[in-house]
């Protein structure tokens, strides 16, 4: 079942600017936060090495000052422009709608999520995979199957999950038909009062209220 959005309810759903669980899910794995340390130091260096040589010799130097500050800070602002690109993503979309169904299949595959090169104990280099299972779930309604939501699978949380569970997800689309589905949300299983999903693009509580007041 697809319940279309009215105007204004997904830009209460889907924030422009990052929350705390998105600028979490943007900061990344060790490795990426590790690029980010040396970008934002070699950057602030550099720039404000430049920026005392020019202070008192251009009117450069200010700008350059500035620069380097905002390298400075890149720590933070970096999770923050990717998870409002990525929010912006799906904002563009001129049509969306709540999904109820259920779950129609579930199952598991390896996923790798980091490659390096690693010297053996005869000395020679290695590629080595770090690998992860993720779940993938198919959703499904009395009109047949939606798309699917993956996550990386979590044995606490999720060994509880079973085929048949509702579940209800944000659908975006390019039409208002909804005959080509554009792209999905993390989804609500409201059984198990649980989230799924690889980015938390929704609002959670906003969704849920949402849920309730669009679909009794």
């Amino acid at each position: 079942m697809l319940i279309p959005l009215r105007p204004g309810e997904l830009s209460r759903l889907i924030p422009a600017v990052a929350t705390g669980p998105q600028f979490n899910a943007c900061t990344g794995n060790p490795e990426k936060v590790l690029q980010r340390v040396l970008i934002s130091v070699i950057g602030a260096v550099i720039t404000l090495l430049i920026s005392q040589t020019l202070l008192f010799s251009s009117q450069f130097g200010s700008a350059f000052l500035v620069v380097g500050v905002v390298f400075a800070l890149y720590l933070l602002w970096g999770p923050i422009l990717e998870a409002g690109q990525k929010n912006a993503t799906l904002r563009r979309y001129p049509a969306a709608a709540i999904f109820e169904g259920e779950i129609g299949d579930m199952y598991t595959t390896d996923v790798v999520e980091e490659r390096r090169e690693q010297a053996n104990k005869q000395g020679r280099l290695e590629l080595v995979e770090n690998r992860r299972a993720w779940l993938t779930l198919e959703l499904e309604d009395e009109e047949g199957y939606l798309g699917k939501v993956r996550f990386p699978f979590d044995n606490k949380k999720h060994k509880v999950l079973r085929k048949g569970m509702l579940v209800r997800v944000l659908v975006l689309s390019e039409r208002n038909d909804f005959s080509r589905v554009g792209a999905l949300t993390d989804a609500w299983l409201p059984q198990l009062k649980l989230w799924v999903g690889e980015y938390p693009f929704l609002l959670k509580p906003a969704f849920e209220e949402l849920c309730l007041r669009r679909l009794r």
